[in-house]
């Protein structure tokens, strides 16, 4: 047995590495700090020479992982994701860490690590000042930086204050704002260690921070340097306004200069310790010359060409003039430049075949959450199929057609063509004004762009192919038969709807690589065709309701909106109002009622799987699923359970809608209400025409009539796709589930974490080797469980994103952060697009999830962007905000029918309005205001 002694002396063995042994390897054992500066020398980069007193030292400290100290014990136990209690309250979360933070404190440092310290200290020279640094595993990651999260001691002098140095950095990996960061993001405690570097400090004469790419408006390529005098603790922590350049790194020139007040430096103390000095006034002093900026810039290249992804970079020049680097980590707040056709543009400036401006389609479906790998895998098929229909040649449909990129696990698409072009400057601007007008806004932007100068000046390209595809449609005789015959063209349209959806199903005894087969033929030959047969009826409509205001001598807006409220032949519509239905049965029966207003929805949804509800909301909820079960939130993405697969948002509804006491707001009344006021306007509208002339009269009635015939139609193309992506996520669950039971996927969902060549790789490998395969079909299956495990935890990341850019370019420029929208209309007030007219003063509710979320009736309903996932809360909204859409998005389209005020494309409205604020909607002129 090894006697107390021994065991501390034994701490101290192999604790203590230098810098120049470290790399990205070595993560566990030195922590993100560490080990970038092991690689920064590795590359050959100027970094001061130090040592990294390892992890082990601080788990040997703690405890950690299996004896903790008891304080750490507590925390841990709090934090641990699978305790399944969620993060602690604020406030109980900081006494944790307070508790911890003394226990380490006070907790012996053992002979052995600190003999090793002090040996590692001795070696830089005698009574060296260093820079003591915390390390932490969960730092400089690429998905989370840490910045400034634990703690660091500048100028510390002798071995002993090192020593002190490194206790308060261990203890600091719980600061309340470190522990509360963590915590935000999931990560487990016991994968949580904290190394110490030790590194000679420089003796500066500036010092500050360089990003590699413009962290404001993403430019890769351009640099960004803050610079002060002295220590580079004063531009960090902010106590100084710098020098702040702008360097093209490629050209080797300052773009952009601003020279700063320079009030304070913090200066090194001879013997120890640093202080803070204020410096007389210097405005046309620069900390740095063009050469040194410029010196900078490179070296920041270096270190993002190694790293390969731009870079937060701390930096010093010493009284020499030599450039050092003391600090490298990820820049995680930059958006990922879009990926086209599966190449990556990242890192460089991207512009090797021009400036290419990317627009993000996820948005404009109203999505700002990710897709799944196999939802963008079918998407990519659809708009391969999409492209093929317009004659475009698509070599592979996996990767979708060339102007299909990805970015973010979103979907962006390449608008530089239609941009250059005169008539796509005229149409695609004028869309995304009714689809997403602040996109409309960015796109408009870039007229002024040298980078997007018309080159093609006739129609003849566009036309080319698009009146051969809208031929094929029979497009033409769609609108013709509208026009003169409206009801046979209802009829037509719903013949094909119906022979749609009998050809979506497949037998169901057929076998994994049948049900593939499927899937991919629905996607790729079978799907889009429904948009094309049907959009022409509700483009009509929109087209009458101009031609009405044409007519009528150029009516605005405000004046022609009313007539789509109340519309007929919506399909979304209709589900909201048989959703309502079903909660006005169930409302007389006092079980289903109870069940519904006392049980949490994820629960209910359960018991309802497990046919444990009351029978009436049982049989209720079935039969609705039966028709709508296809539809979720965010339903263009296969890998988004139906409704059908979890009804918990359903069953939130359902209790939402139960709580509504006054008979008058009642969505049928409502939206009766709707369609008499529509009526009514249609009336009015048609008696100023007999004013003109009976023509006029007759003319503007049958426009007004076949709008409002076929403007709810706008929602069918895209109901009908979600039925067949619904179908295809069926035929992927039967693949998903054959690949578990046979163990290549550790549960059926998995499936939606591949896309379909790996997918069709598996199962024939699987066909090839039988049920058990052997050790090659065991080490594959290990393979695709760690690649799904992957995209699983790269998947839940993304999700944290709260902000998506409408439009980027191919540098990673975010136009939108150029010149940002115009200020308030206002005082006081936030702006957006007119959506759906009225005023209505209530208490917000900023909703960013409708799964289960509440919605009390007559709230305002405040998200960032919706689908016809959300509609069943608009039914009990007094009134909608949103943050992405146009006035013809589907939220605004909705909003109309159902007569509540809405103004959408409100600049960062979920975190500028918080819930239970009173707020003023005004969906006339746009605005939302506090009361």
């Amino acid at each position: 047995m090894q006697r107390p002694e021994e065991a501390e002396e034994s701490a101290g063995d192999g604790l203590v590495r230098n810098l120049r042994s470290l790399d990205a390897g070595m993560l566990a054992l030195v922590g993100g700090k560490a080990a970038n500066l092991g690689e920064l020398m590795a590359a050959g980069l100027p970094v001061p020479d130090g040592f990294c007193l390892t992890t082990d030292a601080y788990r040997h400290i703690t405890g950690a992982p299996h004896n903790l100290l008891p304080a750490l014990a507590g925390i841990h136990a709090a934090l641990k994701p699978a305790s399944g209690s969620g993060a602690p309250e604020p406030h109980a979360l900081a006494g944790l860490a307070a508790a911890a933070r003394s226990a380490i404190q006070e907790a012996p440092i053992p002979s052995g690590i600190a003999a090793a310290v002090e040996q590692a200290y001795n070696s830089l020279g005698p009574e060296v000042p260093v820079a003591v640094r915390s390390s932490a595993t969960a730092e400089d990651l690429p998905f989370a930086s840490f910045a400034g999260q634990q703690d660091t001691y500048l100028n510390v002098v002798g071995a002993g204050p090192v020593l002190e140095a490194v206790r308060k950095c261990w203890a600091s990996l719980w600061t309340d704002r470190a522990t509360a960061y963590r915590a935000s993001l999931g990560i487990d405690p016991d994968d949580v260690a904290l190394a110490v570097v030790v590194q000679q400090m420089v003796d500066v004469e500036a010092a500050g921070v360089l990003f590699t790419a413009n962290p404001v408006t993403g430019r890769r390529g351009h640099a960004v340097i803050d610079a002060s005098p002295g220590l580079g603790e004063a531009v960090v922590s902010g106590a100084v306004n710098p020098d702040h350049y702008v360097v093209d790194a490629a050209a080797g020139r300052v773009v952009e200069r601003k020279l700063g007040d320079k009030r304070v430096a913090v200066l090194a103390l001879p013997g120890g310790g640093t202080e803070s000095v204020d410096l007389p006034p210097a405005p046309d002093s620069s900390c740095l010359s063009d050469a040194q900026a410029t010196g900078l810039a490179r070296l920041g290249q270096q270190a993002e060409q190694h790293f390969g992804a731009p870079q937060d970079i701390e930096w010093a020049i010493d009284h020499n003039g030599t450039l050092w680097l003391t600090q490298s980590r990820p820049i995680t707040t930059l958006y990922p430049v879009p990926a086209r056709n599966g190449t990556t543009r990242a890192n460089g400036n991207g512009n090797a075949g021009g400036t290419r401006a990317y627009l993000c389609f996820s948005l404009a479906q109203g999505l700002t959450r990710p897709l799944t790998p196999m939802g963008r895998a079918a998407l990519r098929l659809i708009a391969s199929s999409i492209a093929g229909a317009a004659g475009f040649r698509v070599p592979d449909p996996r990767r979708g057609p060339s102007p299909y990129a990805e970015a973010g696990q979103r979907i962006y698409i390449d608008a530089t063509t239609p941009l250059r072009s005169t008539v796509g400057r005229q149409i695609l601007p004028r869309v995304f004004d009714i689809m997403e007008a602040r996109s409309a806004i960015v796109l408009r932007q870039l007229f002024d762009d040298p980078a997007f100068s018309v080159t093609r000046r006739t129609p003849w390209g566009l036309l080319r192919h698009v009146v051969p595809a809208a031929a094929r449609a029979k497009a033409p005789e769609s609108v013709l038969r509208g026009l003169v015959r409206p009801a046979a063209a209802l009829r037509r349209m719903e013949r094909f709807t119906a022979e749609f959806d009998a050809a979506l199903a497949l037998p169901g005894d057929a076998g994994p690589g049948e049900r593939l087969d499927h899937a991919e033929r629905l996607l790729q030959t079978r799907l889009f065709a429904i948009v094309p047969a049907i959009l022409p009826l509700p483009a009509l409509g929109f087209a009458m309701l101009a031609v009405a205001g044409k007519l009528l001598g150029g009516r605005r807006w405000d004046e022609l909106q009313p007539v789509l409220r109340g519309l007929p032949n919506n399909v979304t519509t209709e589900m909201d109002l048989e959703l309502w239905h079903l909660a006005a049965a169930i409302r007389d029966d006092a079980e289903s009622s109870a069940a519904l207003l006392t049980q949490d929805p994820s629960r209910l949804a359960r018991e309802f799987l497990a046919g444990r509800v009351p029978p009436r909301l049982e049989a209720g909820l079935t039969r609705f699923l039966d028709r709508y079960g296809h539809r979720a939130v965010a339903e263009i993405d296969v890998g988004m359970p139906r409704w059908s697969d979890d009804p918990a948002h359903i069953l939130g509804s359902l209790a939402n809608y139960l709580r509504l006491e006054d008979p008058g707001l009642a969505p049928d009344v409502q939206f009766s209400k709707a369609a008499e006021a529509a009526d009514a306007q249609v009336e009015r509208l048609v008696a100023q025409a007999r004013a003109r002339s009976a023509v006029h009269a007759v003319l503007v009635r049958g426009a007004l009539r076949r709008a409002r015939l076929f403007a709810g139609l706008r929602e069918l193309p895209k109901y009908q796709l979600v039925l067949g992506l619904a179908e295809v996520r069926r035929q992927l669950l039967h693949v998903g589930s054959a690949l578990t039971a046979a163990g290549v996927l550790g549960q059926p969902d998995d499936i939606f974490f591949l896309d379909f060549e790996e997918v069709r790789t598996a199962v024939t490998r699987q066909a090839g080797t039988g049920e058990t395969g052997g050790t090659g079909a065991t080490a594959e299956a290990g393979n695709i469980l760690d690649l799904v495990a992957e995209r699983r935890e790269a998947y839940a990341r993304e999700l944290g994103r709260r902000h998506i850019p409408r439009v980027l370019l191919s540098d990673g420029t975010e136009p939108e952060a150029l010149r940002p929208a115009a200020g308030n209309t206002v005082a006081g007030a936030l702006a957006g697009s007119p959506a759906s007219a009225g005023s209505v003063t209530a208490a917000a509710r900023v909703i960013l999830d409708p799964v289960g979320a509440r919605l009390e009736p007559g709230e305002i309903l405040v998200a960032p962007s919706t689908d016809p996932g959300w509609t069943p809360l608009f039914l009990t909204a007094g009134g909608l905000v949103m943050e992405m859409g146009g006035p013809n998005s589907h939220g605004a389209v909705v909003a109309r029918e159902y007569g509540i005020p809405a103004v959408v494309g409100v600049p960062d409205a979920t975190a500028r309005i918080t819930t239970g604020e009173r707020i003023t909607v005004d969906g006339g002129a746009g605005t939302v205001a506090p009361e």
